[in-house]
């Protein structure tokens, strides 16, 4: 199956073949497994976020939700995370390394 994905114009593309896993005899019952490797393009000076609120020292917005099992969750924006679609916190090494200011998405329980 080929996929050609291109987020908001962001940088952020994926084109290729999706790998499926195979079920063997002795997994029956098991789901197949779809992966999708993305990777981030970063325009002129290798930053994800060329032109969104540049003056700010990193760009984070909140959004307050009703239903969310924790208090504060925050959602990856920078496509480096290694437990995406969640943050662990990998744009301060890109910041650092390219000048940008991109930060994660927090939502935050009311």
């Amino acid at each position: 199956m080929a996929i050609l994905a291109n987020t908001f114009g962001m940088g952020v593309s994926y084109a290729g073949q999706v790998p499926f896993r195979r079920v063997t005899a002795g997994e029956v019952g098991c789901k197949q497994q779809r992966m999708v490797v993305v990777r981030a393009e970063g325009g002129g000076g290798g930053g994800i976020n060329p032109e969104i609120r540049k003056n700010e020292e990193k760009v984070v917005d909140s959004v307050v939700v009703t239903e969310l099992s924790k208090n504060i969750t925050p959602y990856c924006r920078c496509w480096r995370s290694g437990t995406f679609p969640l943050c662990d916190g990998s744009h301060v090494k890109h910041n650092k390394a390219n000048g940008d200011n991109v930060g994660p998405l927090l939502l935050k329980k009311q």
